[in-house]
Order: structure tokens, then sequence, then C-alpha cells
């Protein structure tokens, strides 16, 4: 349980703020920018909600929770002897649930003949726009892990598998894919 009584606390003042495991790192770190990404995604989901219902409302109500798990994941480097179940890590069984969602969502929609445009109804809309922050924020993970830093296998596939996610959610939400807007190459020449 989070208890959250004081919203500022002027750690940040100079530029810094603190990870979960207490350090201190700059606010411009790769790592801080890796679950900042994955906020923002959050944020472009919470905007796609408006306009969604049922199941499909739940299954980005339960990604936007486990947008916070990954949050914390990002947020805290893992250390060679963490114990298993001692810091909130993405599973490999969330990465698993997600491609069958895919899968789900996929199956019932028409085979692709060129590129999709971010459009369509709001929500799809929304969902394409949270598709290119999700992924920017994996981008910006192979760059931390590049740089040396750890991210645990399971939170870089969530990552990945999301981005793909939302691509078909927001496909789903075009009226199964009918109300897709799609690309002309050349066509404004």
């Amino acid at each position: 349980m989070v208890t959250l009584n004081r919203i500022y606390t002027r750690t940040g003042d100079k530029g810094a703020t603190r990870l979960a495991t207490g350090a201190t790192v700059s606010k411009a770190s790769l790592r801080v920018e890796t679950y900042g990404a994955v906020d923002e995604t959050n944020a472009c989901i919470g905007l796609a909600r408006l306009h969604t219902t049922g199941e499909f409302d739940l299954m980005l109500e339960r990604i936007q929770n486990e947008l916070f798990d990954l949050g914390a994941d990002l947020s805290t480097p893992a250390k060679a002897d963490e114990a298993p179940g001692q810091m909130l890590r993405i599973l490999d069984s969330q990465v698993a649930r997600i491609e069958s969602e895919i899968d789900g969502l996929n199956a019932d929609l028409p085979a692709l003949a060129s590129f999709v445009l971010p459009g369509g109804t709001p929500a799809a809309a929304a969902l394409h726009q949270a598709r290119t922050v999700a992924r920017r924020a994996e981008r910006v993970a192979v760059a931390l892990m590049e740089s040396g830093e750890e991210v645990s296998g399971p939170a870089f596939r969530y990552l990945n598998r999301l981005s793909d996610l939302l691509f078909v959610a927001a496909r789903h939400a075009n009226d199964g894919g009918k109300a897709d807007v799609f690309w002309k190459s050349g066509a404004t020449r």
C-alpha cells in the first residue's frame, strides 16, 4: 500500500530524484526517462478509456495497473542477490497474457494490405498515441541496457509486447478494423 500525504518534497528542485532503492539520480537519467515514458503511455491509455466500455475497457484498466508495476520494476535496478519476490517485478505470465490478448484481438481483424495511419475513432487515435509513446519507452529502455544498466527480461518483453497490443487494440477500437485509416503511398505527390 502506498500512502502519499505530501505531494511535493523539494527533492527535485536541483534536478535530482530518488529511485525506489533510495539512490539519487538525475531526472535526465535513462532510467527515469524509461519509466517516465511508461507513465506517459499510461496517461494516453487513460484518455483512450474515456471512449471504451465492457471487457475491452477492463483489459485496458488492468494494463494501466500493470504499467504502475512496470514503472516500479524499472525504478528499482535489480541486484545480483535479490531474492525472488523481494521487489515488485513484471512476470513472464504477464507477458504471456498480453500475447494471448494480442492474438485474441487480432484474430477477428481483417488482414492489412497497407500501413494504418493513427486515427479513426477517438479511442483508436488515443491508443495509437499510447502505442507511439510505448515504442519510445522501449527505445529508451534499450539505451538504458546498452549503457550497462540492468532491465529485467520480463519487463523489457512486456514493454515490447505492449506496443503491439496497443496497435491491435486501436484497430479493434476502429470498429474491428472497418474504420482504419490507411496510408496511401505517394498519394499527395
